[in-house]
């Protein structure tokens, strides 16, 4: 991919995130994953932090190998056509310089988006002084601009996830918070865990920016979604999920049973491999 090309797809997702139809975007953890929710349709294509360090043999939460982390997003990148944005979850960084080191691995690899979150690992200290998330979209920013690309940052307030302060208090400060981060460089803001559509059509009326909402099974459709003002709508490790208990169910099956007609329902060989043979 040129860095010409690099643009033109960050150019791209961006304007996905402009409507007037919702962005719902599917979440792979690998090069076929991703090549699947492509051929199935999908405009875009956003990695899951949890699902990539699963398949490579790690928990979540920064655990994965960042070498891995970035060999994977290539090998995603290099196996679908569509803009990839990539779950980088606080950054892989202890500092701000860091990140913005860790966002330019990511650049290279061809992908033109990142999620950046806010929370940490520490109970004590459950999301960053807001300073310091600031000083980490920034540099994220600085990296893209550096790499010449538009890069789309999704930005994660955490406080509905780590549930802190009471329900007034937390809907001033995820604003607060918004809006300081994309006076930082943020284009999208990710409340993760906040379900309620009250609250999320009131975030979107305080914002007029564009809110990316995380959906599982019961969260209501699309349509209703795109109804009330959201932007953006991602999946998380959902799928991922969904997969690893489907190969759990195939294990038991083979164990308890001794037949083999579970496995009928498998994709024939000819349709994996026609996903990779493009010609190109």
């Amino acid at each position: 991919m040129t860095k010409a090309e690099q643009r033109q797809l960050a150019e791209t997702f961006r304007r996905m995130h402009q409507g007037p139809r919702l962005l719902l975007l599917p979440n792979a953890w690998d090069a076929m994953s991703a090549r699947i929710f492509e051929a199935a349709g999908f405009g875009a294509v956003a990695t899951t932090s949890g699902g990539v360090a699963w398949a490579l043999g790690y928990p979540d939460g920064e655990a994965a190998p960042w070498d891995e982390v970035v060999a994977v997003t290539r090998r995603i990148v290099q196996a679908v056509r569509v803009p990839v944005t990539v779950d980088i979850e606080a950054g892989y960084g202890k500092s701000a310089d860091q990140v913005g080191r860790s966002v330019a691995d990511i650049i290279a690899t061809g992908a033109v988006g990142i999620n950046l979150e806010d929370s940490t690992a520490d109970p004590a200290l459950p999301v960053r002084a807001i300073d310091d998330a600031v000083e980490r979209i920034a540099a994220a920013r600085e990296a893209a601009r550096s790499a010449g690309v538009p890069l789309v940052i999704n930005a994660r307030v955490d406080l509905y996830l780590k549930h802190v302060h009471d329900d007034e208090t937390r809907f001033r400060e995820t604003v607060r918070r918004a809006k300081a981060y994309v006076a930082a460089g943020a284009d999208c803001i990710f409340p993760f865990a906040l379900g309620d559509l009250k609250i999320i059509s009131e975030l979107i009326a305080a914002l007029k920016v564009p809110i990316n909402i995380v959906a599982r099974a019961g969260t209501p459709s699309v349509k209703r979604l795109e109804e009330i003002g959201v932007a953006r709508v991602s999946i998380a490790s959902s799928v991922t999920l969904a997969t690893m208990a489907l190969v759990r169910q195939i294990a038991g099956e083979l164990l308890r049973t001794g037949e083999f007609a579970v496995l009928e329902s498998a994709m024939k060989r000819p349709d994996a491999q026609g996903l990779f043979a493009r010609g190109d």
